[in-house]
This record gives structure tokens, sequence and C-alpha cells, in this order.
């Protein structure tokens, strides 16, 4: 199976780009402006890649702990290059836990740099991009670059 690896972006340590959009689920509206000040995950995804369908359940495992655990990570997908209505199915299909927002044009996918599902960033509560992963992310995958961004941002160090 394929795993995700770290990639370079010019992202890295920059700003994230704002989007907003409606959760597919719900219509409530999503922003990352909204979530500045904690961590956040974000994982553009596709109904019919294969990889994304891989991940889900690590994503799932990933999103639900840290939904239980305090100061956890705040979780957005962003759709890429799919229709709306399948996109919703993958969702439901995978639990529909956090919110998804849809992208029509492709204009959020191209502020990140995004070429194929599944990519995903780790943003700092500064709104920083602290990690790019391109392929499908493990739990572990995520736990370790979360804790990184966490350990650069407070200035901890151990060892």
């Amino acid at each position: 199976p394929q795993e995700a690896t770290a990639v370079g972006s010019p992202l890295l340590g920059h700003r994230a780009p704002a989007f907003t959009g409606a959760d597919l689920s719900t219509g409530k509206p999503v922003s990352l402006a909204s979530l500045h000040g904690h961590y956040v995950v974000v994982n553009f995804f596709a109904s019919w890649c294969v990889p994304c369908q891989q991940e889900a359940p690590d994503l799932s495992r990933f999103f639900y702990q840290q939904s239980h655990s305090s100061g956890g990570a705040d979780m957005v997908s962003v759709v890429f290059h799919d229709t709306t209505s399948t996109a919703r199915s993958f969702l439901r299909q995978n639990g529909d836990l956090w919110p998804a927002v849809s992208d029509p044009g492709g204009t959020i996918a191209e502020n990140y740099g995004v070429t194929a599902p599944p990519t995903t960033f780790v943003i700092n509560p500064a709104g920083r991009v602290t990690a790019v992963l391109d392929g499908p992310a493990t739990q572990k995958d995520l736990d370790t670059f979360l804790k990184a961004a966490h350990t650069a941002h407070t200035g901890s160090s151990s060892g």
C-alpha cells in the first residue's frame, strides 16, 4: 500500500491561504479564519481516489482522538475535482465527522499547490503551514507531524 510522504512546499512556514465554503453535510459556513488559534489539519480528497479511500479510517481515528483531547486539532476536508454528490456519499460512508467544503473551479487547491489527492496540510495556531503530506496519511503520520508542529510552535524541545 502507498504511504504518505512529507513533501516540500512554498507554503511551509508561511500563512496558510484563507478559504471559506459551506459544509457539504450541514450547509453551515466553514472558514480557515474561524479556526485561527487552533491546530488545523486540511485534507484534500476525492471519492474516486483510491489512496483517499485507504486513508479515510485513519483520518477518522485521528479526528476522534483529537476531538477528545484538550486542545486537539480541528480538521477540514476540501473536495478535489469531484462532484458534490459523490463527495457527500464518500463522507457519509466514512462517518462524516468533520466539515468538508467543495472547491468549484479548484481555487483552494490551486492556492495550496495541490495537484492530486490526497494531500494533507498541518497548520499551527498562528495560521502557518508546518507540514505537507502527499499520499494517504495514517493516524501515526498525523500524530507525528502535529507533535512536531506543537514543539516548534511552543519552542520547547526534548533532547
